[in-house]
């Protein structure tokens, strides 16, 4: 039970964020995933490609967009590479009942 505990915490954080969407969801799920797969680092470094797959995902705009509102809304802090060869990184967290 300890593997979905993150998935689980997340769903509970935005039970009542009417900001959240199902492509919120489905991205939020990829990155755990990934995460997942790639041993649980903290931070998950990754590119956008990778997660998009995952997430199934196919417009850069919309995965730019939805990570950007995650970041902002507090669910996971995003730092952007800029470089082509650089992964950019993604700290997972969880707002603690968030009521936005």
């Amino acid at each position: 039970m300890e593997k979905i505990k993150p998935l689980s915490d997340f769903f509970a954080a935005i039970e009542k964020d009417a900001r959240i969407s199902t492509t919120h969801i489905g991205i939020y799920a990829a990155l755990l995933q990934y995460w997942h797969i790639c041993g649980c680092p903290e931070p998950l470094c990754a590119y956008s490609y990778e997660i998009m797959h995952i997430a199934k995902v196919s417009a850069q705009a919309t995965y730019h967009k939805i990570v950007k509102q995650l970041d902002e809304f507090g669910y996971i802090r995003y730092e952007l590479s800029f470089k082509r060869n650089q992964p950019s990184k993604v700290y997972l967290r969880v707002k603690p009942n968030s009521t936005n």
